[in-house]
């Protein structure tokens, strides 16, 4: 059985550091070499997490207008298609790096998710 431990709180407080990563990391690594869009998708990803993490019912969340079922959905769409982008649009060296660390980082992260159900019975 997998340990869930990234509880609603713990992710919340990833959430804000994750996003200013994506928005700043691509400059500092000079990512784009392989494909430009390598270095913008990131940046793009980066400011919409932030949105999201704004507008999520969480303890960190300003507006807290989006379930966080919902924000983990995203999540889980955002690493998977972090880990595929590579592939699909031919990204090489640090680049390709880059989106599959990311990735498998998000969807390591969702996947280790205790529901409010399972700390109840804890």
């Amino acid at each position: 059985m997998i340990p869930r431990f990234v509880t609603k709180n713990i992710h919340a407080y990833l959430d804000y550091p994750v996003a200013i990563s994506l928005i700043v990391l691509p400059f500092i690594l000079n990512l784009g070499s392989s494909h430009p869009v390598a270095m913008w998708l990131s940046v793009v990803t980066g400011v919409a997490a932030f949105i999201l993490t704004l507008l999520t019912d969480h303890h960190l969340g300003v507006f807290r207008v989006l379930a966080y079922k919902f924000h983990l959905s995203v999540d889980f769409a955002v690493g998977a298609l972090f880990v595929l982008i590579p592939f699909i649009l031919g990204f090489s060296g640090i680049d390709a790096i880059y989106y599959w660390a990311n990735g498998l980082a998000v969807l390591t992260v969702v996947g280790l998710h205790k529901s409010d159900e399972a700390m109840q019975i804890a």
